[in-house]
């Protein structure tokens, strides 16, 4: 689309043997309309920097300046420059070449084969299977100068892949790795990837795994990362503030119990079990369910029960393992009379409200018990209650 503007328009403008064009380009630049950023380089917008400009260009510059060559290595997984600024092409030779603000690593070695994306103009990306061999070559830097992931980082991509795919995905990856593997004559670095995806899918030794979330897998616990990585957000956040003690007021029984009945009556009334208050009374008094709302009835019942017993609301958990019996114990009180609702057990599929959705069922349990180390790193009570209720919120276990 930029094309058909006038040049002078353009973000970004490559230098052409066209003598005509040529001309119009050299006239725009002393008229200063056009600025050189690069060689054959040539920008029309006079504001941003270079740098910007090259940035938000990459790929289609790429695709002019190397045709032919193939966005690979980390670069082909990550699809941006590090943070050294730094990008990796698979070319005709190993050189090293800068942009403003970028710094374009070419390693020589195969061009294009079939399966790889075309990215813009003649430049292309590693395919998943590709890259992934890739990033098990050995590289002699480390860190962001490095061409290749961490073996951690590429662990936890094939993690991933299980996570949302299954493992028949990754095994799919494996079987389309070995044939590339063939082509571009990476024997070795397919060893090493297969090695991995054994270990993943406990067919191999998972000695060799370094990465947390992998070893979680393996261990029968697989968590959400994206979830682990907001509730530590939130735990660094709770760690900033010293927090104001209250004491407790509702110290005599019926005081307690009082304040039990309008929690249990408004914590079921959010979830749409509505009832006035008088009928809500009624079924707390005669410990009896309204004939015509048996299930409704319960649900206020079970809440009453758990949270009007200053026992019950004392316990905390020292544990992972003590939450998640808590839970579910608590689950079961709660909706005793849903038998359809499988009171107690941890959801079997997964659940969403408008377009949040909470933590896979299958990640349900790991991700309780990563979350937890957290919680019992807080000291103040208000921050531990706070952090246990978004965790729980966030993970939405039943």
């Amino acid at each position: 689309m930029e094309n058909n503007l006038p040049i002078h328009l353009q973000e970004v403008v490559f230098g052409s043997s066209d003598p005509n064009i040529s001309k119009k380009i050299s006239k725009l630049e002393k008229e200063g309309k056009l600025k050189k950023i690069a060689p054959r380089l040539y920008t029309g917008n006079l504001e941003e920097s270079p740098e910007t400009i090259v940035r938000r260009n990459i790929f289609t510059i790429l695709g002019e300046l190397f045709s032919g060559a193939v966005l690979s290595h980390r670069s082909a997984l990550e699809f941006q420059p590090t943070s050294t600024n730094q990008i990796f092409l698979t070319y005709t030779y190993t050189k090293k070449t800068r942009l403003p603000g970028l710094v374009i690593r070419f390693l020589k070695g195969h061009g294009p084969i079939e399966g790889d994306n075309l990215l813009s103009g003649d430049v292309y990306a590693s395919q998943r299977e590709r890259a992934f061999l890739e990033n098990l070559q050995t590289s002699r830097k480390s860190g962001p100068d490095s061409k290749t992931l961490t073996y951690s980082e590429i662990e936890e991509r094939l993690d991933q892949i299980v996570r949302v795919n299954g493992e028949a995905e990754l095994n799919i990856l494996r079987d389309r790795a070995r044939d590339i593997s063939e082509k571009l004559e990476m024997g070795e670095e397919y060893k090493k990837l297969d090695k991995l995806i054994s270990a993943l899918l406990t067919t191999h030794s998972s000695k060799i795994l370094t990465s947390p979330l992998a070893i979680a897998r393996v261990f029968g616990v697989p968590f959400d990362p994206h979830r682990y990585e907001l509730f530590e957000k939130l735990f660094r956040e709770l760690n900033q503030f010293e927090f104001r003690s209250f004491e407790e007021k509702n110290t005599e029984l019926n005081s307690f119990r009082y304040f039990a009945f309008y929690e249990g009556y408004f914590s079921n009334y959010i979830e749409g079990t509505v009832f006035e208050i008088d009928e809500a009374k009624k079924i707390i008094e005669t410990q009896m369910p309204l004939p015509a709302r048996s299930q409704d009835s319960h649900d206020i019942l079970g809440t009453y029960k758990v949270v009007s017993n200053r026992t019950e609301m004392s316990v905390t958990p020292k544990s992972a393992e003590e939450l998640i019996s808590l839970l579910q114990y608590r689950h079961k009180l709660l909706l005793s009379a849903r038998e359809d609702k499988t009171p107690g057990e941890f959801k079997s599929k997964n659940n969403f409200a408008g377009q949040t959705f909470f933590v896979d069922h299958a990640l349900v349990k790991g991700t309780l018990m990563k979350g937890f180390e957290f919680y019992s790193a807080l000291n103040n009570p208000f921050a531990k209650a706070a952090y246990i209720m978004f965790m729980i919120s966030e993970i939405h276990p039943f």
